[in-house]
């Protein structure tokens, strides 16, 4: 404990007091330095000399960049029996030496859907019963 302040309460070495803040003093103004696109500069090393190109000969283009699609994450329900099909599906195109993930057989059916004749789409959609949306309720 250093010293006592007004109020006879001590004060830490090192803390700051309700004192106003000590002012250093100013510096004296300098000359500002040429920025550095004015000021000359001899070369240190030998100079290289650029080659000139005629105007018809260009560099190669650089391949454009390919943006990545955006993910979108989503959940569903689905029937027993149609998620023990999937790993099924993901099993046989394992022994055909295709490994698969689930997104991708469901991606595949996706695909084939969108290629399907009008007839043969609406035949599909029949083929599967409607059921109710949103999380099933838990059976004991």
């Amino acid at each position: 404990m250093a010293t006592a302040k007004k109020s006879g309460l001590p004060v830490k070495a090192g803390t700051a007091s309700r004192k106003a803040p000590v002012r250093q003093a100013a510096r004296p103004v300098t000359k500002a330095k040429a920025p550095a696109a004015k000021r000359a500069v001899a070369p240190t090393g030998p100079v290289k000399k650029q080659a000139i190109t005629s105007g018809s000969a260009t560099a190669p283009e650089k391949p454009a960049k390919v943006k990545k699609p955006k993910l979108v994450r989503d959940s569903f329900t689905i029937p027993k029996a149609e998620y023990v099909v999937l790993d099924e599906l993901k099993q046989r195109a394992a022994k055909l030496t295709q490994p698969v993930k689930k997104s991708e057989l469901l991606r595949a059916g996706i695909k084939a859907l969108a290629a399907m004749q009008d007839a043969a789409f609406l035949a599909a959609l029949a083929n599967v019963p409607t059921i109710k949306t949103g999380r099933p309720t838990k059976s004991s």
